[in-house]
């Protein structure tokens, strides 16, 4: 929000440096996140001066220049200036632009003035014309002044340039109360009366107010008093639309706001004035004389002012003539009733519409504009008629008119201030500093909440209407806070601190186990956002549309759904890294997956893996080996295995459309784990073109599972002894059920199995392929002798063969 220093003058009187105002403003709350000059003329005439023509002779090597002496007013010899213009004469008085000035050209280019040469005769500055100045079109000659200025007047005196400083102020989306210059205002009043300095707050007068003649009535029907809680509306005639003046567009402008005409920059103004929106209809436009606040059946269409056809919604709060809609109420006009060149009369419209129709309507057409932007947030409902008859007042200043109707209220149910009561106590319990009774109440009496009883143990008080983020105690103790100063508050060097005994599973000392182990593998971690789009249920089968969990207000079409599945914004991760050449990923995250299930909702908490590209950087050292399966398969044990599962999971294959080719961990009935190659379709859904392994571990079960215990085995003292067996097995034979006979055949000397190479093709029968398996044996007690290590590979020959039929090669 853009705050022009000069407009805040206008309410309360400050001779304060903008620095000294900005820093009290941030203290208070409002943070100012920038300070920005603005001038009504760039460069603002700085180093334009008024000159006297001493004077003018014939340049001695050109027949269309003059050679000119100057006096600039400023106690030195008159300076020589050689000048193109006809018009140029001695005795004259003329704006020149000194040496070391900037101007600008039409299109904003800046040139400096600099002493020079011209055909051979030095020249001392610029005498200047109405467009070098940037104060208009005319460039026949230079302009001429005059008689009774004194040379070394600025020039800048003389077009009443306008230099402000403007704050740019991060307001927060609970201050609806400071949406305004007035509101501000109010805020550093409150501000200043804490530091002693004292000044009153100086509001617009409407004394001028008065009804010209009644010959233009519009009648005002309110249908719905909920939405609508307060209409009020009067006609102006005889109105001329044309620019606004300068003094007018300067304000508009200083705050980023491009003038239009004179209606609506009225209208635009009154609003950053005072915070109230305004809309002006062409009175012409108005079928029927009649004024119509209603909804309107869904289905119809309505073209707003910035030319799109829209289509209501049967809960959107129009503005309506007998015809049809002529407004979205506090949102945006309609294009056919808009105030244009040819307007005559106008309708004038200040209203207080309920917060939350406001929003939802903006929302719904994805429309945002300084008056719903107000509207939404919850504006001053006690100024409504107050605004409208300061703009009233307005518009007659700048388009001329009178006012040819009564200014209509329709407020039928008043909305009123709310009591609180603050203790004292509670007071000091949240600030941590007892503070003087008699500055409490000066505080609150700087921001207009009424005291209306005071006793030992506290504050009746009553807040204004307009304040609608202050209704409990706690609100009203963070604005006695935020005036007193932040940073006057004591604090003392004692720290405190407490020990909560916590359990070794817990849930954040899990993810931090399996963070670690991840991270020394190489991984980054990720959070994405829980919102998405609802399109992606249609990429799997496994996901339903009705367990969408939807978003009442969304922000946008693409987040209006809470994830079912943590794969798609893993992939849109990789897609978006993809795009910025970072195609080696090694990602995690810890998410919740939400599910809308009849008759409720349910979360689920997941650990996922992505990994996709090389497994290693680019390196002359090395080849370049992409990520696979089995070593992705690898990551996955690993973490089951640092959390203590490993031993007690299951493997089965898993294939879906999503996996290509895939596992699933299961630990009993529960599934921990499932792993896969994502399908290409899911993948050109995200323009990925390369392998993506994706792994989700289902966290809520694993925490249930892992125990507290920690289990540890010594370091046998004794060495290990390693057999090797080439195996030949049949095609559908895996790895997984050679591990598992093995295992069952020993399982107390039998340390390790693994898999080195896998053999199919030439000399082997067909249907057959080679497992070249490796089995470690140890005993921690004492050395294997060559006749045990025998006895157990011997075994397990046997029940491979029997079991699977493989045979030696």
């Amino acid at each position: 929000m853009r705050i022009s220093y000069n407009w805040l003058k206008q309410f309360i009187k400050l001779d304060w440096t903008s620095e000294e105002t900005s820093a009290l403003l941030t203290d208070l709350g409002l943070e100012v996140e920038g300070v920005d000059k603005y001038e009504s003329l760039k460069g603002g005439l700085q180093g334009v001066v008024v000159g006297h023509v001493l004077t003018r002779i014939q340049h001695p090597n050109a027949d269309r220049l003059s050679v000119t002496t100057i006096d600039l007013g400023d106690g030195n010899p008159p300076v020589q200036i050689v000048c193109g213009a006809p018009n140029v004469a001695a005795g004259q008085k003329v704006p020149v632009a000194t040496i070391g000035t900037t101007l600008y050209d039409k299109e904003g280019n800046a040139f400096q003035i600099k002493k020079g040469k011209i055909r051979g005769e030095e020249s001392h500055g610029m005498i200047c014309a109405e467009d070098e100045l940037g104060l208009g079109e005319s460039h026949d000659g230079i302009m001429v002044l005059k008689d009774d200025l004194a040379p070394g007047t600025p020039a800048a005196k003389l077009f009443n340039i306008e230099n402000d400083e403007v704050f740019e102020i991060g307001l927060t989306p609970n201050r609806a109360d400071a949406m305004s210059h007035l509101g501000v205002a109010r805020d550093l009043r409150a501000g200043l009366t804490q530091k002693n300095v004292h000044t009153e707050l100086i509001t617009p007068s409407v004394s001028n107010f008065r009804v010209d003649k009644r010959i233009f009535k519009v009648d005002i029907k309110v249908e719905d008093n909920k939405l609508a809680p307060r209409y009020c509306g009067v006609t102006i005639s005889g109105v001329t639309v044309k620019p606004s003046p300068a003094w007018l567009q300067n304000r508009l402008k200083a705050i980023g706001i491009t003038p239009k005409n004179n209606i609506v920059d009225v209208t635009n103004y009154v609003m950053h004035e005072l915070g109230q929106p305004l809309h002006a209809f062409d009175g012409a436009k108005i079928k029927g004389q009649k004024i119509i606040v209603k909804t309107v059946e869904a289905g119809t269409k309505f073209t707003t002012l910035d030319d799109v056809e829209r289509t209501l919604h049967e809960e959107d709060l129009m503005i309506c003539d007998e015809k049809g809609p002529l407004c979205i109420a506090g949102v945006l006009g309609g294009k056919d009733s808009g105030v244009s060149e040819t307007t005559s009369s106008i309708f004038l419209e200040s209203a207080y519409f309920n917060p939350v129709s406001v929003r939802k309507t903006a929302k719904r057409h994805g429309i945002s504009t300084d008056a719903s932007f107000r509207f939404e947030r919850g504006i001053d409902p006690t100024i409504t008629q107050y605004a409208l008859k300061r703009a009233a007042i307005l518009i007659q200043e700048t388009a001329g008119g009178e006012i040819t109707s009564d200014a209509e209220d329709i407020y039928p149910k008043k909305i009123e201030d709310f009591p609180v009561f603050v203790s004292f106590d509670n007071v000091t319990r949240v600030i941590g500093q007892e503070l003087p009774k008699e500055t409490i109440k000066k505080i609150l009496v700087s921001l207009d909440i009424k005291v209306n009883s005071m006793s030992e143990k506290g504050l009746g008080l009553v807040i204004p209407a307009y304040r609608v983020d202050v209704n409990r105690e706690i609100d009203v103790i963070e604005e006695i806070l935020r005036v007193y100063g932040y940073n006057n508050i004591g604090f003392t060097q004692k720290l405190n601190a407490s020990i909560a005994n916590s359990a070794r599973t817990d849930d954040h000392k899990l993810q931090n186990i399996a963070a670690a182990q991840l991270t020394a593998l190489g991984f980054n971690e990720m959070m994405a956002n829980s919102l998405t789009t609802p399109d992606y249920v249609a990429l799997s089968e496994n996901l339903k549309e009705e367990f969408n969990v939807l978003m009442l207000n969304p922000l946008s079409s693409d987040l209006s759904a809470m994830r079912q599945s943590l794969l798609f914004s893993a992939l849109e991760a990789v897609s978006f890294n993809i795009n910025r050449r970072r195609a080696d990923l090694k990602l995690f995250e810890f998410g919740k997956s939400y599910h809308k299930l009849p008759g409720s909702y349910e979360e689920k908490k997941h650990l996922t893996l992505t990994v996709t590209g090389n497994r290693l950087a680019e390196s002359w050292t090395q080849p370049q080996k992409g990520s696979d399966f089995f070593m992705f398969k690898g990551y996955v044990t690993a973490v089951l295995s640092r959390l203590g599962l490993e031993e007690k999971v299951k493997t089965q294959p898993l294939e879906n459309d999503v996996f290509s080719e895939g596992i699933t961990y299961t630990i009993g009935t529960e599934v921990v784990a499932e792993l896969g190659a994502i399908r290409k379709p899911v993948l050109k859904h995200f323009d990925i073109k390369q392998d993506v392994l994706f792994a989700d571990f289902n966290w809520g079960a694993i925490s249930k599972l892992v125990s507290g215990k920690i289990k540890y085995t010594e370091i046998s003292k004794f060495p290990e002894v390693r057999r090797d067996l080439a195996l030949l097995v049949d095609n559908n034979v895996s790895f997984e059920e050679i591990y598992t006979i093995a295992r069952q055949t020993e399982k107390s000397l039998l340390k390790d199995i693994s898999l080195f190479d896998v053999y199919e093709g030439k000399n082997l029968p067909e249907g057959k392929k080679s497992y070249a398996v490796s089995f470690v044996l140890q005993d921690s007690s004492k050395t294997l002798t060559d006749e045990q290590i025998d006895k157990i590979i011997t075994k397990i020959k046997q029940n491979l063969e029997k079991q699977t039929g493989a045979t030696l090669r």
